[in-house]
């Protein structure tokens, strides 16, 4: 082909080539290359990078001496580069070092050749001139090449240069600078644009294996033009790839890898108002990719250097790298920086999200967008300093309207750092904005599922921590979201609504919990001034209402709101909030108070103060009164009231009738509670505000405002109050004025209840009304005359003058007011007292009245007293009696009344005014006092009043009389042997007596047994009748006393029976006789041995086995049984604490530490552990300290009691985690404080106890509680679950780290798996790994490499047996989840799956696959990998087989395997496991026959006719040797012997085989094929139809072909790509029917050779060859 036919399609591309050989020239070391273009109106120059132009290039077409080295940068390489100069000019010049030649396009006139032979120019242009041009005073660079334009050619070749991009640098190496200017002589005259252009490398560069980055600059300065961008930075990567062999090419032989380049441009491109290449080959083309970067490679171009030739595979080859070039790019520009995460929204512009014209192009951008979805590249939100980034599929955006409220929230230092936990990772929200919305759709970044949005807004605490304002606008997103979004999700579970609980505090409640109460739950105030009164009410009335309100700084933020219709809009409709006055809420709680009784009396104070308040008008008051529930006085509710009564306590109508006689008629009596102050929500209502306000709306009546009722009025039968009379009155005068009747039954009562007091003669008294009178101050007092006169007045100085008011209403009553009736009245009854013949004993007063009255009228009674003295009319004690046998009884006859039958007056029957007359009764015989009559005492004396109990008085009366008299023995007899003593033990007989002794006989006043004569009833006096008591048996000797006293008091101890008194007695006559040595001996031994002591435990113990309780005990007893003395009130009382030093005299044990002995027996904590106080701790911890158990009286070196053991072996020890066991505690120390805070574990709480708990080490050692460091390790691993921080839970696991703690089988092995720093869980170590390298385990096994450091890792895996990886077990467990779930797997799954099983191969491996795995990968038609039953896969090993099923569309038969083959996972050993777990080969599998072959006409051949020969064998050993190199000689010779083996048989047409293939289902699959050959390689034939030698080309290599496939199938079915290499080398080897000198060549050329032992079989085997 001759090249100089394909000069440019455009005849102005010469200065691209004329660039292109400036680059390729070499420059000598510091050289730094330029190119210059001068225009000028005499001619055209272009000036060169100063390097030695290849002349052998310029002047030999088609022979370019760069062909063959581009992998030493050429960028030229068809020769004709500079020849294009032939386009534009006729004769080009060359000025370069020392030569001056000059190219015609004309032929040669010597030669006949034109374009290519030089010539000589000594003139025109002369350097001279070529200075002129270039610039005076510069010196000429070393290349100058002028082009006389021809002059069709000069308006494009200006335009052209006017039009030079000024990024033709970008990927040149060593031109630098480009400049293109204009000289003429007029400026004016100037067409081209002058620029000058430079690059500049910043060697930043980053390195790895086969890539590196560095940062490029362009600048370009064009005259004239500021619009022009003057500079630009371009982010470089370059890399190289492999060539693969399918894409080599014969031009490119030499070169084995792409170097491709990508340019990313930092900002505005350097554009020149023309469209910008897309596509460099070290120089632009006219590629357009639509792509916002710059791809540069070594492409094949058409001979116009304007395109690259697309469908050349050596083009594919690069372009299929691309995408893998710009992933490795973009990953580094993303995450290689330290900058910002701003400064990396520019970077993602450079994602090719627009389509472009070429579909082979677009194919690029496809394979770009799909790694991609692969990469971790998407910057993620974590509010962090830290960059997350993650796979696109896994990120997702939030609506812009929730990130305002994000940002906001993050401003009031709300946490948000666990934003990206919710299941998907959230987009910065620097790049979560509309301007990337192409960018993202071309990621597949979408929105997050709506559910997010709640458990962000749960799990973070942005609605208790943001403004007002802000928690209103994430309101009015949801409101504004709800029916799109959230109306079904779990937002309406969430925890979004604040409301004012009962403590008044701010919680939070959820949309579901509000919606589903009819009634409503949540409210808010239709009025602002209201919300804050019924915010604090509604707490008060929580308990029956369970309504809350929205805060009230809520409820004025959303006053403010601008879309507060919205927002309450919402609340009303789909949240069911109710929006209600004073008025509305007082409505409602009406029907909800219930039975509560103090809500009831709450509501009435509500009501009152809020009509105080004036939020609730005096009719809704009204009308609110008819319904509220009101508390009668039984505290019952009254749902419905008619007639209330006002409460008695303090109501008139209980003073005066005292209960309510009102309830037959439905009056109801409100509780007393109504009366009582009382202060709600900070306000106070005063004592009867509240009845006065229930008085007028309810209402409730009260006396004198109620008719009374038709019944009796027990009251008025008895003496009234002033007050109450008062009352009385003015309740007749209000019924009288309101014209209502009283009812009889009242009216009665009134008239005949003596409830009036009344004076009688001076005396007051109570009488009916209608027996009384009242007089005016101006009338006559007949009491005056006579006291036969006794009138009963009105007690005016007990009423006072008002009751004269009440005139009207006392003769209602029945009062009597005329002087007539009282004269009329007394006269009567002193008549009929004079018509008396038996005289009555106010007949008898009444003549000792009229005496007085004559004595008064100084009239002498003689005569009438002398007329009367000797009659019996006197009635005594005795019958009636004259007046000198009678006696006026004082309290000087007492005693001798007690004892003798004395007539004495019946005062009964006279009455007590009978003593005012004592002068009288003197004067008519009377004896009124005693005067020593003690004869008169013995006449009349009444023995039998003897034998029953004597008074003092009687018994000293006789005892005296006994003194007094001659004769005793009537006296003694009288006494003897009647109970008639008083002593302590009641009365007794004489001779059952003791008389007290001074001095000891208080030992005989303990029991009740010792009759001790009651001196405090006879007073002193009886003292001085020892004698006469010693005469009537009383025993006074002390001596004969106390013999009986010890028996009595074991006695009385065996009984129980000595109480408080008793003990009392005893230590005070103890304390008494001590002091003097009068306490006998024997009973102080005897009360030191005896238990007569109780104690608080209810027994009775001997002293030495007591406690007297004081301070000192008063820790301790709280928490143990002791035998203190009982010092109860109901025992002995705190009186016993008097006799202390007698107590402890007699072995009662009173100090703390000698005491412990009783602690240790008697602890008894208390099931309520907070009352156990740190000073009963250290009571206890004493007492441990002091304890000195004893034998006897000898100390023993024996500890505790198993007893004590138990006890303190429970919880009762305050550790910071609780209370807890002694065992299960531990004491903090400095040596704890190294490694743990004392809130990591159980330990003591030293807040509760005090620094003073760490002086008892040995005492808590000795309880079980843990003080050394060493033996703490257990405990704390035990208590790990109890931790929810990950920062404690990393020091407990650091601290065992350190002590080497090695676990027990019990021992706690649960690992806490984090979730942010406060939340997570705790996970038994069976279900962890200490790494996950797959990845595949995550959702089944917690990976610990992921919150732990490696020092952690290593004691999890050593001390808790974590397995560093996951199991096949693990493994096995998740393929059963994908087989039940019909899981498709993906492909980096199945890879991860059977690479983790072809790693850990063993024989358990196997059999644990084999037994259960049931299904296993195959490829769906969709390239995803689905799971089919095993017994229905099948190994390929037949690809003829395995074309043929594929074909026939019959299911998925064969086992996945990855593709390419992967090193971690080669396909060989793939398909070997897959044999070893019962996967059958298909050619094992499927039944064959030859259905439609003349096998009569089989002809065997010899192999040798087939060209299996020498030649066949020695290509596939060389072969097998060079894919294998460790591959054993025998084993390649097994190889080929199988071929060596083969019967050969040839038939007439195709073959036709049947094949069938028998399914677990049952069901049988058959597919038929023709085939030229078929080997069946299980009975070693191969059958091959009969090759037609005229069957033409396509025939013949039909045939070639379909036998090298067979062929090299046999061997390397499992590998693809080496058996389609052999087959190539079997095809190219037939086609020389394998002669040996061929094969030899074939083979030296694929770098293939055969060894000794190779050479040594071929030669044995064809020995004649």
């Amino acid at each position: 082909m001759n090249l100089s036919g394909e000069l440019y399609a455009k005849d102005v591309h010469f200065l691209m080539e004329l660039i292109q050989n400036a680059e390729d020239n070499e420059y000598l070391e510091g050289v730094k290359p330029s190119l210059e273009i001068v225009v000028t109106s005499r001619d055209i120059t272009a000036t060169g990078a100063p390097a030695t132009l290849n002349i052998d290039s310029i002047c030999s077409v088609g022979r370019s001496t760069k062909k063959g080295n581009r992998r030493r940068g050429y960028i030229g390489e068809k020769g004709i580069g500079f020849k294009s100069v032939f386009l534009i000019t006729a004769q080009p010049y060359i000025f370069s070092n020392g030569y001056q030649i000059r190219f015609n396009e004309g032929p040669c006139p010597h030669c006949n050749v034109g374009y290519i032979v030089p010539e000589w120019v000594e003139t025109n242009p002369t350097l001279s001139v070529i200075e002129s041009i270039h610039g005076n005073g510069t010196p000429l660079p070393t290349t100058t090449i002028i082009l006389p334009l021809k002059p069709d050619k000069v308006q494009s070749v200006m335009h052209q240069l006017s039009n030079i991009h000024p990024e033709i640098l970008l990927f040149l190496t060593k031109i630098k600078r480009l400049s293109v200017r204009e000289d003429n002589e007029d400026s004016k005259l100037n067409t081209v644009s002058a620029i000058s252009i430079s690059s500049e490398t910043e060697f930043m560069t980053r390195k790895n294996i086969d890539a590196e980055s560095y940062l490029l600059n362009l600048s370009a300065d064009q005259v004239g033009n500021d619009d022009l961008e003057k500079e630009c930075g371009y982010h470089m990567w370059r890399q190289r790839f492999p060539v693969k062999k399918d894409h080599k090419v014969e031009r490119r032989m030499e070169v084995e890898e792409w170097v491709i380049t990508l340019a990313f441009p930092r900002g505005k491109r350097l554009l020149r108002g023309m469209q910008s290449p897309g596509i460099y080959v070290f120089l632009p083309t006219e590629m357009v990719t639509n792509f916002p970067f710059i791809i540069q490679a070594d492409f094949i171009l058409a001979s116009s250097r304007e395109n690259i030739l697309i469908g050349n595979k050596w083009n594919r080859g690069i372009l299929d790298c691309v995408s893998c070039a710009f992933i490795s790019a973009f990953t580094s520009l993303v995450k290689d920086t330290e900058a910002p995460i701003s400064t990396l929204r520019h970077i993602f512009g450079y994602l090719p999200v627009n389509e472009g014209p070429c579909l082979e192009l677009n194919a690029v951008r496809e394979s770009i967008r799909q790694e991609l979805l692969n990469q971790s590249i998407v910057p993620c939100e974590s509010y962090s300093e830290q960059i997350f980034f993650h796979k696109p599929c896994e990120v997702g955006r939030i609506l812009p309207a929730f990130w305002d409220i994000l940002a906001k929230a993050k401003g009031k230092g709300v946490a948000l750092n666990n934003i990206s936990s919710h299941g998907t990772y959230i987009l910065s929200s620097l790049f979560d904005k509309e301007e990337y919305d192409q960018i993202l759709k071309f990621m597949g970044v979408e929105l997050v599922a709506d559910e997010w949005y709640a458990k962000c807004i749960q799990s973070s605490n942005i609605v208790m921590e943001v403004s007002e304002n802000v928690y209103l606008e994430l309101l009015l997103f949801v409101a504004e979201n709800w029916k799109s979004r959230f109306h079904s999700t779990f937002m309406k579970n969430t925890l979004l609504l604040k409301y004012v609980d009962i403590h008044g505090n701010v919680s939070l409640t959820s949309v579901s919990t509000v919606s589903r109460f009819d009634a409503g739950k949540l409210f808010r105030s239709t009025l602002q001034s209201q919300a804050s009164w019924l915010i604090n009410w509604s707490r008060l009335f929580k308990s029956a209402t369970d309504h809350f309100f929205i805060p009230i700084s809520t409820q004025q933020a959303i006053e403010l709101l601008s879309k507060k219709q919205i927002l309450l809009d919402w609340l009303s409709d789909q949240v069911n909030v109710k929006a209600v006055n004073v008025s509305d809420y007082a409505y409602r709680l009406t029907k909800l108070i219930n039975n509560d009784r103090e809500l009831a009396i709450a509501y009435s104070h509500f009501l009152y103060q809020s009509f105080l308040q004036k939020y609730v008008s005096e009719q809704n008051v009204k009308g609110i009164c008819k319904i509220m529930p009101l508390l009668d006085s039984y505290g019952r509710m009254i749902a419905q009231q008619r007639k209330v009564l006002l409460p008695a306590n303090g109501s008139n109508w209980v003073k005066l009738i005292g209960s309510n006689l009102w309830r037959n008629e439905g009056y109801v009596e409100l509780g007393k509670d109504y009366l009582q102050p009382a202060t709600y929500i900070g306000i106070t209502t005063a004592k009867n505000e509240l009845i006065n306000f229930l008085k007028k709306f309810v209402p409730a009546y009260d006396i004198p405002c109620i008719s009374p009722p038709n019944a009796a009025i027990a009251t008025l039968s008895a003496p009234l109050t002033r007050n109450n009379v008062f009352l009385l009155l003015k309740w007749i005068r209000h019924l009288t004025r309101n014209g209502s009747n009283i009812p009889q039954n009242v009216l009665s009562c009134i008239k005949e209840g003596s409830w009036l007091k009344v004076s009688i003669n001076g005396r007051t008294s109570y009488r009916p009304p209608s027996q009384s009178f009242m007089f005016s101050s101006e009338a006559p007092l007949l009491q005056q005359d006579s006291e036969f006169l006794d009138i009963q007045v009105v007690d005016m100085q007990f009423y006072g003058h008002e009751i004269a008011n009440y005139e009207k209403e006392l003769k209602i009553a029945g009062v009597m007011f005329e002087v007539n009736e009282a004269c009329r009245i007394k006269g009567n009854q002193l008549m009929s007292i004079a018509a008396s013949s038996n005289l009555t004993g106010d007949s008898v007063l009444s003549i000792l009245k009229f005496i007085k009255f004559l004595r008064a009228k100084l009239i002498s009674p003689a005569e009438f007293i002398k007329s009367i003295k000797g009659g019996q009319w006197l009635r005594t004690s005795q019958g009636d009696r004259s007046p000198g046998e009678s006696v006026l009884y004082n309290k000087e006859w007492k005693p001798a009344s007690e004892v003798s039958n004395i007539p004495f007056i019946d005062e009964f029957y006279y009455g007590t005014n009978l003593n005012c007359y004592k002068k009288e009764l003197e004067l008519i015989g009377v004896k009124v006092k005693f005067n020593g009559n003690y004869q008169l005492v013995g006449d009349n004396l009444n023995s039998s009043a003897c034998s029953s109990s004597l008074t003092p008085g009687a018994l000293c009366l006789i005892l005296e009389c006994l003194r007094q008299s001659k004769s005793t023995d009537k006296f003694v007899n009288a006494l003897k042997d009647k109970e008639c003593i008083k002593t302590h033990a009641g009365f007794k007989t004489p001779s059952e007596c003791y008389l007290l002794d001074s001095e000891r006989g208080c030992l005989l006043q303990v029991f009740s047994c010792f009759p001790l004569i009651d001196e405090n009833f006879y007073g002193s006096k009886i003292l001085t009748f020892k004698d006469e008591l010693e005469k009537i048996g009383v025993v006074v000797d002390f001596g004969e006393a106390s013999k009986k006293y010890e028996s009595v008091f074991r006695q009385q101890a065996s009984l129980e029976f000595i109480g408080k008194v008793n003990v009392l007695a005893i230590l005070e006559c103890y304390k008494k006789l001590s002091t003097s040595n009068a306490f006998p001996a024997n009973l102080k031994e005897c009360i030191r041995e005896v238990k007569w002591l109780r104690t608080r435990l209810g027994d009775y113990r001997a002293p030495a086995n007591c406690i007297l309780f004081g301070q000192c005990w008063k820790s301790i007893s709280s928490i143990s049984s002791l035998p203190f003395v009982d010092d109860s009130d109901n025992m002995y009382g705190m009186s016993i604490h008097e006799y202390d030093e007698e107590l402890r005299s007699i072995g009662v044990v009173s100090s703390f530490n000698d005491g412990a002995h009783f602690v240790v027996n008697g602890l008894n904590f208390p099931q309520d552990l907070s009352r156990i106080t740190p000073e009963n701790v250290y009571s206890l911890l004493e007492c441990v300290r002091n304890y000195r158990p004893k034998i006897g009286n000898v100390v023993v070196h024996e500890r505790f009691p198993s007893t004590f053991f138990e006890k303190v072996s429970t919880r009762w020890l305050k550790s910071y985690t609780g209370y807890r066991t002694p065992n299960k505690c531990m004491l903090f120390s400095p040596k704890w404080a190294a490694y743990l805070e004392r809130s990591d574990g159980p330990f003591l709480d030293e807040d509760f106890y005090g620094s003073t708990i760490t002086e008892y080490t040995n005492e808590l050692r000795s309880l079980g509680v843990i003080v050394e460091i060493d033996n703490g390790c257990s405990l704390l691993a035990n208590y790990l679950d109890f931790h929810s921080n990950f920062t404690a839970v990393s020091r407990i696991y650091n601290f065992l780290i350190e002590l080497k703690w090695k676990p027990n089988d019990e021992d706690n092995k649960n690992i806490w798996i984090p979730s942010g720093s406060e939340n997570g869980h705790w996970v038994s170590s069976e279900d962890c790994v200490i790494q996950d390298k797959n990845g595949l385990l995550g959702s089944r096994l917690h990976v610990l490499e992921r919150h732990y450091e490696s020092k952690l890792l290593n004691f999890f895996s050593i001390t808790y047996g974590v397995k560093l990886n996951p199991s096949i077990d693990n493994y096995c467990k998740i393929w059963k989840t994908w087989e039940a779930s019909d899981h498709q797997l993906t492909h980096n799954e199945s890879c991860a799956f059977w690479g983790f099983v072809v790693k850990n191969w063993s024989s358990r491996t196997a059999e644990i696959l084999t037994q259960q795995l049931l299904k296993l990968p195959v490829y769906s038609g969709s390239n995803a990998i689905i799971l089919v039953n095993k017994h229905d896969v099948f190994i390929a090993d037949d690809l003829q087989l395995k074309d043929l099923f594929e074909k026939s569309s019959l299911g998925q038969l064969f086992v996945w395997y990855p593709q390419p083959s992967m090193k971690s996972l080669p396909r060989t050993r793939l398909l070997e496991i897959y044999s070893k777990i019962g996967v059958r080969n298909i050619s094992e599998s499927v039944q064959q026959k030859l259905s439609e072959v003349d096998t009569i006409s089989l002809r065997q051949l010899n192999p040798k006719e087939l060209f299996i020969g020498k030649g066949l064998l020695r290509l596939i050993l060389g072969f097998l040797a060079d894919i294998w190199p460790n591959m054993e000689a025998d084993i390649r010779h097994n190889v080929v012997r199988g071929l060596l083996d083969v019967t050969v048989l040839e038939a007439r047409k195709k073959i036709t085989m049947c094949h069938t293939l028998s399914l677990s289902s049952g069901k049988i699959l058959t597919v038929k094929a023709k085939q030229m050959l078929r080997w069946e390689r299980q009975i070693s034939k191969l059958f091959v139809q009969k090759l037609d030698k005229h069957g033409g080309h396509k025939n013949f290599m039909e045939y070639v072909s379909q036998f090298s496939e067979v062929v090299a199938g046999g061997w390397l079915w499992e590998d693809e790509v080496q058996m389609h290499q052999l087959a190539d080398l079997i095809r190219m080897g037939f086609l020389v029917e394998f002669n040996e000198e061929a094969i030899m060549y074939l083979m030296k050329t694929k770098n293939l050779q055969v060894f000794l032992e190779d050479e040594e079989l071929l030669s044995s085997t064809f020995p004649d060859d």
